[in-house]
């Protein structure tokens, strides 16, 4: 049906060209093969998923860098929080303020227990992941630093608590009354930490971003956070006051108390050192052995997916720094050898200098007075990977300003 004056214009537009028909003889214009169109499509599809697997992975920010933030603790400005961890942030900023104490105190354990290892727990400065790319890669290191993080967050609100440095919470309300150990019958008194307070606050912020995603990552990180609060459980001891004639001890008052914090660090360590390379289950809800033969891993294992690097040599994919220009020892024989630190491609040796105060005396009354004693001592370090022998050379360079001694 034609709108009203579509007649009109019709009659007005040129007569439609009819093409002449093609005799049976002449060959017909033939379209592109379909085979050859579908294997070009498919090599376009296999191209596009190449490149989509070469891009840099994102490396998400993380509550860890509120460390990094001190008193300046604003919740709206700390990257990586999800909305549950914000949600807490805003209720409770004086405990934000114990758990960026927390973060400090963990990075300096995590930094002192790999000190002689090529990986060293080095953070980034003014990175708001913290450790880079090498977080990407679901290995021991991941496993110890989810771990030990989780760890810290205790420990530091549960000394904040029993400190009366936190509105919300004091000292332990279930450690009352009377009750026994191999010693016999004492009274709680006193104030003990509350560390029910600390897991479950710990628990709560810590662990609000794994429930969110609920892949094989997250309950790798899930596990390896329930190990590093119950490690902190693990180390909780009983002090006690003896009470009686010339302490006699016939009656005592106890009270439960945190240990230092390297015991736990130092536990971690050996379940660092001990931890259990798994797969998760076809339902993404447990762990299985990774291998046939491999032992199962329980509660208290640290649990890891894949195969650290060698952190030899630099490698931003994998968020290795290498250990050029790292201190090693000439004499050992361990992981902080210059054979083993340096991958075997030799050391540097510097001659330093170095003053310290000795034979210090005290004068009444009341000074200490130091002499000054230098020291010269040589200081090995590890060579840089060389380009002709197939290493990749290290961005940064050695900028010390004095020369190698010699070379070995």
């Amino acid at each position: 049906m034609l709108r009203p004056g579509g007649a009109e214009e019709a009659a007005q537009l040129p007569p439609r060209r009819v093409s002449a028909p093609v005799p049976e003889s002449a060959p017909r214009p033939t379209a592109p093969d379909g085979s050859r169109a579908s294997a070009r499509l498919s090599l376009a599809c296999l191209l596009l998923l190449l490149l989509l697997l070469t891009l840099p992975a994102r490396v998400d920010t993380s509550w860890w860098y509120i460390g990094a933030l001190g008193a300046r603790v604003i919740c709206d400005n700390i990257p990586g929080l999800v909305s549950r961890q914000r949600q807490l942030c805003q209720r409770y900023p004086d405990i934000m303020r114990s758990v960026g104490e927390g973060a400090r105190e963990w990075i300096r354990e995590c930094q002192h227990q790999f000190r002689h290892h090529r990986w060293n727990c080095t953070t980034l400065d003014r990175d708001h992941t913290v450790f880079g790319r090498v977080m990407l890669r679901s290995s021991r290191e991941a496993a110890f630093v989810y771990a030990i993080s989780s760890a810290g967050v205790v420990h530091a609100i549960t000394r904040a608590c029993s400190q009366g440095e936190l509105s919300v919470c004091s000292c332990d309300p279930y450690t009352r009354g009377r009750h026994h150990d191999q010693r016999g019958d004492f009274d709680w008194g006193g104030c003990s930490d509350n560390i029910h307070y600390g897991v479950r606050f710990a628990k709560a912020f810590v662990d609000a971003k794994e429930k969110r995603l609920k892949d094989a990552r997250a309950l790798m990180n899930l596990h390896n956070n329930r190990c590093g609060r119950t490690a902190v459980r693990r180390f909780l001891k009983l002090e006690c006051k003896c009470h009686g004639v010339s302490g006699s001890c016939t009656l005592r008052t106890c009270w439960r108390a945190l240990s230092d914090f390297r015991r736990t660090g130092d536990y971690l360590r050996r379940r660092y050192d001990g931890a259990v390379q798994v797969t998760a289950t076809q339902d993404g809800a447990n762990f299985t052995a990774a291998r046939q033969g491999y032992r199962r891993a329980t509660r208290t294992d640290l649990v890891y997916f894949d195969n650290s690097p060698d952190y030899c040599v630099l490698d931003k994919a994998a968020g290795s720094l290498g250990t050029a220009g790292r201190v090693c020892s000439k004499t050992s024989k361990g992981t902080d050898g210059c054979e083993i630190m340096c991958c075997g491609r030799g050391y540097d040796t510097t001659r330093v200098t170095r003053v310290t105060q000795c034979e210090c005396k005290f004068h009444w009354c009341c000074a200490v007075q130091c002499k000054e004693c230098r020291n010269t001592v040589d200081v090995h370090t590890c060579k840089a990977p060389r380009r002709q022998s197939g290493w990749i050379r290290p961005e940064h360079k050695n900028t010390s300003l004095v020369p190698p001694l010699q070379t070995s």
